[in-house]
């Protein structure tokens, strides 16, 4: 059985002398494993990356009199730059940082907690004024950093759960549910779901779980769904439209996690034949450009990307002390009715 250690009380930043003493080896050897320098037993590396994630230790790549400067850089850890999303939450970044000379250096997880935390922890290592990252979900490791850091730390667009220190975005739980009763009152009762594994989008799961609830308060149920386990794309959306209809072809709308598959949905539909609205409808989410183009713009949710990031910027800039409360801004989301359902 390993040897415990007890956890420092935290009165200032994790040195590399306790995540040593935790692990029980040598400064040294802590330093060896971190730059991946020499060679190092697998249980030897294994127990001092334990103990580094267990107290939430940031190596300081910053030396000597720079690491006391004021930094002009910000962490951004995003999911995405191919989603349109993402691209328009770092333009509202950059024009919230126009003028200050704070740069962000950005780094991209691709939906993977893990590649999200090795980020997290080599954007820290540099020493930013402040973070932006996407959700609220985290490893435990990812979260003790953020915590410990004592920085600024806004978590982007999903407002749910309690931040760390800022939370911007919508709720997602409420938009789900508002999609429902938008659906119902417009006289649908036969609900399909053509979505994504949901732990590839933690956001999507919790807009599919707001939707059931909706159906559930109305006395319906979903009547059925296909789930991807591939990243999401307009061929996807028609792929799992395709499938969703041969099992239940008497579907009158299908929910999609984004525009993307959504559209994806409209053009299986205009292959097979198959008109929209009048025989079935189709309802997305997010508000990209790509549904208002359609021949029938795309109905849809439309969230307001760009405030999402330059919000998160000005919170930030407001004071570089992290105050006891956390702070949560709404920046709310609109039905767009469009012609598809």
């Amino acid at each position: 059985m390993k040897a415990r250690v007890r956890l420092p009380d935290r009165k200032s930043r994790v040195t590399l002398t306790e995540v040593a003493e935790l692990a029980g080896v040598s400064e040294i050897t802590v330093s060896r494993v971190l730059r991946s320098k020499g060679p190092i037993a697998e249980a030897t590396r294994d127990r001092v990356m334990e103990a580094v994630r267990a107290v939430g230790y940031v190596p300081n790549k910053i030396a000597g009199s720079l690491a006391s400067a004021d930094s002009n850089l910000f962490g951004v850890v995003l999911p995405s730059l191919s989603n349109i999303v993402f691209p328009e939450v770092l333009q509202g970044i950059h024009a919230g940082l126009a003028r200050t000379g704070i740069q962000p250096v950005v780094g991209v997880t691709d939906y993977n907690l893990e590649t999200e935390e090795a980020l997290v922890r080599s954007l820290l290592a540099w020493k930013p004024a402040a973070m932006i990252i996407t959700g609220s979900e985290h490893t435990a490791a990812t979260r003790k950093m953020l915590v410990e850091s004592g920085i600024r730390i806004a978590e982007l667009m999903d407002i749910d759960p309690v931040p760390i220190d800022i939370a911007v975005g919508l709720s997602h739980r409420q938009a789900g549910y508002d999609t429902g009763k938008h659906l119902i009152a417009r006289g649908y009762r036969r609900f399909g779901y053509a979505g994504l594994d949901p732990r590839s989008d933690i956001r999507a799961r919790i807009r599919f779980e707001g939707l059931v609830a909706a159906l559930s308060d109305a006395g319906l149920s979903l009547q059925d769904k296909v789930l991807a386990d591939v990243p999401s794309s307009t061929l996807v959306g028609s792929a799992t439209t395709a499938r969703l209809l041969a099992e239940n072809p008497n579907l009158d709308v299908v929910v999609y996690p984004n525009d993307d598959m959504a559209v994806g949905g409209v053009f299986h539909c205009m292959g097979a034949g198959i008109s929209v609205p009048e025989n079935l409808a189709i309802f997305g989410f997010n508000g990209l450009d790509i549904g208002r183009a359609l021949p029938k713009p795309l109905s849809t949710v439309r969230s307001n990307r760009f405030r999402i990031g330059q919000t998160a910027v000005e919170q930030i800039l407001e004071t570089s002390i992290r105050p006891d409360r956390p702070t949560v801004v709404n920046t709310g989301y609109e039905i767009f009715e469009g012609a598809t359902a």
